[in-house]
C-alpha cells in the first residue's frame, strides 16, 4: 500500500461521499495525533494542535502547511499565535472527510519530523 505521503491530492468538487466513521478510523491509524471532531453540522473534521518555542517558529511552521496546501490544492483553516498553531483539515465540498484530507494531515507531521 502507498503511503500517504507518496500520494497526491485530487481535486474534489463535490459529488464523492464522504468516508463513513469506519473509514475515517482506518485511515486515522495512518496519522499521528489527529484528533477527530466534528462541528455544528456534524462534519467530520481532523484537528491537530502543535507547539513551537516562538511565535516565528509558529509562523516559520504555517508558512511551510501553506506551501503544501498550496502545492496539493487542499487547504486547511490554520489558527496560530505565540508557540502554537492548530491545524483543522476537511473536505469543505463534501461537508467531510476524504482521503485528501488524511494525505495532507500526513504531510504537514512529515515537515515536523524534519
Amino acid at each position: 500500500m502507498t503511503k500517504l505521503t507518496e500520494k497526491k491530492c485530487l481535486p474534489c468538487e463535490g459529488g464523492v461521499i464522504p468516508f463513513d466513521i469506519s473509514e475515517i478510523h482506518k485511515y486515522q491509524k495512518k496519522v499521528d495525533g489527529w484528533n477527530l471532531e466534528n462541528n455544528d453540522k456534524k462534519i467530520f473534521f481532523l484537528e491537530k494542535r502543535f507547539k513551537f518555542k516562538n511565535f516565528v517558529d509558529s509562523q516559520d511552521f504555517v508558512n511551510k502547511v501553506g506551501k503544501i496546501a498550496e502545492k496539493e490544492g487542499h487547504h486547511p483553516d490554520i489558527n496560530f499565535g505565540w508557540g502554537y498553531a492548530k491545524i483543522a483539515i476537511t473536505t469543505h465540498a463534501i461537508e467531510g472527510l476524504s482521503e485528501n484530507d488524511f494525505i495532507l494531515a500526513a504531510k504537514i507531521d512529515e515537515i515536523t519530523n524534519v
